[in-house]
């Protein structure tokens, strides 16, 4: 799998973006690494507050930021003209830029020229390892956990690292498997399955998460979501080649609509169910449904309770916020299975 270092302190560049759900690097690394995070940067115009201290690239140098992070991806995953002399600048004050949108750092010459110029690196995180074999469906030792989404960008990654973590502080032998640029930049290690040839996806899924000891957990981040009408591709060969033994629907509490697909309405929990049996039990028949994940924070704090219960009461399955309500009744289910 892909091996990362990468220098710390981070310096997360969350640019001119105002949406949240295209910050959700940055937020994740907030989140779930704030001791390798210095502060953020941002553009004018940005309405992005990831509660770390605000710094220009000149301030962030002095106070010893190692790497200026994108944090930021908008649909396509373009590098806009807009953050060149940002990045320029990071880059002639000795800072590494890493990034893992699809556009790559080492595929522009202007950064490239300046890397040369300082030392500096140019690290594209979203660049998958060569030699990736097609799936072969044949089932692996060790046990799994998918999570699966009925959008994008709704808590796949938060659940599972909640989920790993919660494990290893009980005692289970539990690892995090991360598919995605910024799963891998907390991890340290992972495929970015977004950026695999469609024909190796489940190879790749496959090698993320490889034969363990029979009462090892893998807890593995998933991508996209069975009914995108962009990205179902990517989850349906992340599914089929991870073998999940178990998985966790997430969703978002209010969410009626694909995020930026306005024509398509968000799938009901009990047809994502459905889908991912039906789609994983060629190579794993015995998967099944141990929770359900919300994000809550669209509601008002007094409804949350209320609606997790209600949930749970309608689909007869652990229902939380990870981030809220924690992960144990969950980790009881797919244990105890």
């Amino acid at each position: 799998m892909t091996a990362l270092t990468l220098r710390t302190p981070y310096l997360l560049f969350v640019g001119s973006e105002t949406e949240p759900i295209y910050a959700k690097t940055a937020a994740g690394l907030a989140q779930w690494a704030p001791e390798k995070c210095m502060g953020q940067l941002g553009l004018p115009g940005g309405t992005i507050d990831l509660g770390l201290p605000k710094h220009d690239v000149a301030t962030a140098a002095a106070a010893g930021a190692k790497s200026l992070v994108v944090g930021t991806s908008a649909v396509g995953g373009a590098i806009p003209a807009e953050w060149m002399p940002t990045l320029l600048n990071a880059l002639l004050h000795g800072m590494d830029i890493v990034a893992g949108v699809h556009t790559k750092l080492n595929d522009i010459p202007e950064l490239v020229a300046a890397a040369n110029e300082s030392g500096a690196r140019l690290v594209d995180v979203r660049v998958p390892p060569k030699d990736i074999p097609v799936g072969s469906g044949k089932k692996r030792t060790g046990k799994r956990l998918l999570t699966v989404g009925t959008d994008c960008a709704l808590g796949k990654k938060y659940t599972a690292l909640a989920i790993s973590n919660r494990m290893v502080e009980r005692g289970f032998s539990a690892d995090f498997r991360a598919s995605g640029q910024t799963g891998i930049m907390i991890a340290g290690s992972g495929i970015p399955i977004d950026a695999v040839v469609a024909d190796f996806l489940s190879g790749a899924a496959e090698m993320i998460s490889p034969n363990a000891d029979q009462d090892h957990w893998d807890v593995i981040e998933g991508q996209g979501s069975l009914f995108h009408p962009g990205y179902s591709s990517v989850s349906t060969g992340l599914l089929v080649g991870s073998q999940p033994d178990a998985f966790v629907v997430c969703t978002e509490a209010l969410r009626t609509h694909i995020k930026g697909w306005p024509d398509f309405e968000l799938p009901s929990i009990q047809a994502v169910i459905d889908r991912t049996i039906d789609l994983a039990k060629v190579v794993n028949p015995n998967i099944h449904c141990v929770g359900i994940s919300v994000n809550t924070s669209p509601l008002p704090e007094h409804e949350r309770a209320a609606y997790l219960e209600n949930l749970s009461s309608l689909y007869g399955l652990p229902t939380m916020d990870p981030l809220q309500s924690g992960v144990d009744a969950v980790i009881d289910k797919m244990t105890n299975a």
